[in-house]
């Protein structure tokens, strides 16, 4: 079955947008990617269900991704169909001390939201460039507090199309983790709650959060936020710092002088450029410390 077929059918078959060719670049905080085969954003649960009805019939990879704001995709793209979950799946639904919210919901707007309906708890996200469902799968977190404080319910689409509903204790959620990302599932939607709060009180906090990000972190720059977890007990930025690491560069790929653990794209750098930074930058930790550094961006696509 060659490319055009897939585009005719997936055209027919769904009232979202479909294109080829897509640069990843587009569509990733760090303005790096070539171009994904097949680019799908769905437009609701139906579209997104028949997708994935369609690419296991067809025996096609597929790709889901959300904001792209913790990845590293490849400057040779990505094959088979890349699903964008964003603005088709992106409701806000409010109920008591509960937002059920679409996977595509950006986590400022939840923030807003929150804030806005009296309910305190989501403030932590300030600031997180990434979407809900994305946000799960990794279990973001800052300020001390991370998604699995919040989520009290998952909605997940399988590769047979059945919708599956998940409680928090069965997703084991750990630092950056969660057993999302072994599970060939999509996240559809989910629901959180939140204490009643006073709104100026969580206004205020909110944006003490994301003052604290524009002074420490190199937002002038396309970046993918923190590119290493941080190893028990001490800090990621800490070491690379520490081995003199501050500002090194490889291409237009170049380690932050505001904040080590933040790898920016000064120009026009590829993804060869990072991962070539990223390798050199847990060598040098490694050698000089000890600590092997782990990953918290994620590579997709052939590096």
């Amino acid at each position: 079955m060659n490319r055009q077929e897939i585009l005719n059918d997936l055209r027919s078959m769904i009232t979202g947008s479909v294109k080829a060719g897509e640069p990843m670049r587009n569509h990733t905080s760090w303005k790096i990617g070539g171009p994904a085969e097949i680019f799908v954003q769905p437009y609701g649960l139906e579209d997104l269900k028949s997708l994935v009805l369609y690419a296991a019939k067809k025996d096609i990879d597929i790709t889901v991704i959300g904001n792209g704001s913790n990845l590293l995709i490849s400057d040779y793209g990505i094959r088979g169909i890349v699903i964008q979950i964003g603005k088709g799946m992106d409701h806000l639904i409010l109920q008591g001390n509960r937002i059920v919210a679409g996977a595509g919901v950006k986590l400022a707007r939840l923030v807003k939201f929150g804030r806005e309906n009296g309910l305190a708890g989501f403030e932590f996200a300030s600031g997180i460039p990434g979407t809900v469902g994305g946000a799960l799968v990794m279990n973001a977190g800052a300020n001390g507090s991370c998604m699995a404080d919040i989520v009290r319910e998952v909605v997940t689409i399988d590769e047979s199309g059945n919708i599956n509903k998940f409680h928090p204790g069965e997703l084991n959620f750990g630092y950056r983790y969660s057993s999302l990302r072994e599970r060939s599932l999509t996240v559809a939607e989910a629901t959180f709650e939140g204490t009643e709060g006073d709104k100026e009180a969580i206004r205020k906090v909110t944006e003490d959060y994301l003052a604290r990000r524009k002074r420490t972190q190199p937002l002038n720059y396309p970046n993918a936020g923190s590119v290493f977890k941080n190893p028990p007990g001490d800090s990621a930025g800490r070491l690379i710092e520490m081995v003199g690491a501050k500002g090194l560069s490889v291409g237009d790929a170049q380690v932050s002088t505001k904040h080590a653990n933040f790898f920016i794209n000064t120009g026009n750098a590829t993804a060869k450029d990072m991962l070539t930074l990223i390798k050199k930058v847990q060598n040098l930790v490694l050698q000089e410390t000890g600590v092997k550094l782990s990953l918290e961006v994620q590579l997709m696509g052939e590096h």
